[in-house]
């Protein structure tokens, strides 16, 4: 005899609706509470990775994609827990840091050194790229708050977050250099000259 299948649980359970969600090892906050924020922030970071990953890639960027996505989990769960000790999951280190670092140093000893300022243009991969950067930017700055707020937050996970806007800056150059872009913004505005263009 067959037994009956599981029904799957609702994937609604309303206690949400006043605006409060739980914390791990902590209580019920509001959905505006400054650990929730950066929560939905690292969210937001991981799906604008997982649309840049729909770009026609060289697997050795993908893969580095696909790694950030995997950390934002670890990094997710730090945040979430009001004891991160107590959560299973891997902490960001200073080692993490240094990765990250060593990372930047391959990835930079492949793209042409460039001083001056960019535009975010060119490769489809290179503008969703500078989107991610952009939101882990704000993500840094979700997460120096929450270092405000609790000064035993880790500065190591801050740390870490800067060192991947760092790195995903280096990406869209390098994207934009792959694929024969100038992202320069002294290029952008000798276009407007040569258009002669009458705006604002």
């Amino acid at each position: 005899m067959s037994s009956p299948e599981k029904k799957a649980p609702r994937l609604y359970s309303r206690r949400g609706d006043l605006g409060e969600t739980s914390l791990i090892y902590g209580p019920r906050v509001g959905k505006d509470h400054v650990r929730i924020v950066a929560l939905g922030t690292i969210d937001e970071l991981s799906s604008w990775l997982g649309v840049v990953r729909q770009n026609d890639l060289e697997p050795e960027l993908e893969n580095v994609l696909l790694r950030l996505q995997c950390r934002l989990f670890d990094l997710g769960e730090e945040v979430a827990s009001m004891d991160p000790y107590r959560v299973d999951g891997k902490k960001m280190t200073s080692d993490d840091v240094k990765a990250l670092e060593a990372t930047i140093d391959r990835w930079q000893a492949k793209t042409p050194y460039f001083r001056g300022f960019v535009i975010s243009t060119g490769a489809r991969s290179a503008v969703d790229l500078h989107m991610a950067r952009t939101v882990c930017r704000r993500l840094e700055r979700r997460l120096t708050a929450l270092l405000r707020f609790d000064p035993s937050f880790s500065p190591r996970a801050l740390a870490w977050c800067n060192r991947v806007g760092d790195l995903l800056f280096l990406l869209a150059r390098y994207e934009n250099e792959r694929l024969k872009y100038d992202d320069s913004l002294e290029h952008a505005l000798e276009k407007l000259h040569d258009n002669d263009l009458d705006v604002f």
